[in-house]
């Protein structure tokens, strides 16, 4: 009797943290890949993905709306692929031509240079290391959005990176 008491106990005090994982809305600006990527990532020309905790950045020759993209090997199996193009405010940082400003890897973190956002590469999610950097970030208010993440698939030798 007392163990059902104590993990009733344990329930009431976990729900307010259950509460609070809530998963983000879908990104309304997420970038459509024109075709399935595949690479070879246990070959040379990747050998930054040959082992754990490597990540390269993929670009593509087709015209799209993708930046490019930031694949990370997170395990011996598994690889995560997010887009280069920044999730809240894509064009606040723009070139001359246009172009808007590329995340970049500063392991572990994504970052977001134009707006200072610093993101975890192992799960996309916003992480801002110093808030006051980040004053009312996004500037309209609206949700911080986490990095917009492609889906993998690896064989063993081949990986294939999808909408």
């Amino acid at each position: 009797m007392k163990a059902n008491k104590l993990h009733l106990l344990i329930l009431i005090a976990a729900l307010p943290f259950l509460h609070g994982c809530e998963k983000y809305p879908e990104n309304p600006i997420r970038p459509i890949l024109p075709y399935p990527i595949t690479i070879y990532p246990n070959t040379y020309q990747y050998q930054d993905l040959n082992f754990t905790s490597g990540w390269a950045y993929i670009t593509s020759d087709v015209e799209s709306t993708s930046r490019g993209l930031i694949v990370y090997r997170q395990s011996e199996t598994e690889f995560l692929a997010y887009d280069r193009l920044p999730p809240n405010e894509p064009d606040a940082c723009t070139d001359n031509q246009g172009n808007t400003t590329r995340l970049v890897v500063d392991f572990p973190f994504v970052v977001d240079r134009c707006n200072n956002a610093y993101y975890n590469i192992l799960n996309g999610q916003i992480i801002i290391r110093e808030p006051y950097m980040v004053p009312d970030f996004p500037t309209d208010g609206t949700t911080v959005f986490p990095l917009i993440q492609y889906h993998t698939q690896y064989d063993g030798s081949t990986l294939t990176i999808t909408n």
